[in-house]
């Protein structure tokens, strides 16, 4: 069973994630909604954040992405088969202070249809475990790096509005405000 994804303006979205601290069946189950919700959408990631929890976790999928990246889990060039959908309980992220950083643009499944330019650093590695505890490290670029950074600033309460130029975000301007008047609406409305 999916989840319903939270649209901008939703407090929990702006709520840092707390620490996963149970790797247990009701984890791997919330994990699984998650993969499923973000398949649906044709996401490419989504934090518990976007699924209503604020947890220190995410699901990240690039198997149906042709983009240029590269990656090493664990010190091998596993394949995305292998590997992904990969379930990121509590990261830390490590970018190096010379990492190039790239200017491209990017969507939200929070954000439908509004999408704008966000620079990010174009390579990290990422220490993380998985929905068993298993701790895990990521070495990753591209659009790999990007969807990663995109999604750990979620389980920080950051947006990708927030890391946009104010030139950039002057463009999107009316439909966010028109996104956060419908959230604002959606939740104040009686349940069915």
């Amino acid at each position: 069973m999916s989840l319903e994804i939270v649209h901008y303006n939703d407090p929990v979205l702006r709520k840092k994630g707390e620490k996963v601290t149970a790797f247990d069946a009701a984890l791997a189950s919330f994990a699984a909604q998650m993969i499923e919700t973000m398949l649906e959408a044709r996401g490419i990631g989504l934090a518990a954040q976007q699924g209503g929890r604020p947890l220190q976790l995410c699901v990240v999928d690039l198997r149906s992405v042709e983009a240029d990246f590269d990656w090493k889990i664990d010190g091998a060039k596993t394949p995305l088969e292998i590997f992904m959908p990969m379930v990121v309980a509590n990261p830390k992220i490590t970018v190096a202070r010379k990492a190039p950083v790239v200017t491209s643009e990017e969507g939200c499944l929070s954000f439908p249809d509004i999408r704008g330019d966000v620079a990010r650093a174009e390579t990290l590695v990422a220490k993380f475990q998985d929905q068993d505890g298993n701790p895990h490290v990521l070495e990753c670029t591209g659009l790999l790096a990007r969807c990663v950074l995109h999604e750990v600033d979620h389980l920080n309460g950051v947006l990708f509005i927030d890391r946009m130029e104010k030139e950039v975000r002057a463009t999107i301007d009316e439909a966010v405000k028109a996104l956060a008047k419908s959230t604002r609406a959606a939740r104040s409305a009686p349940p069915k």
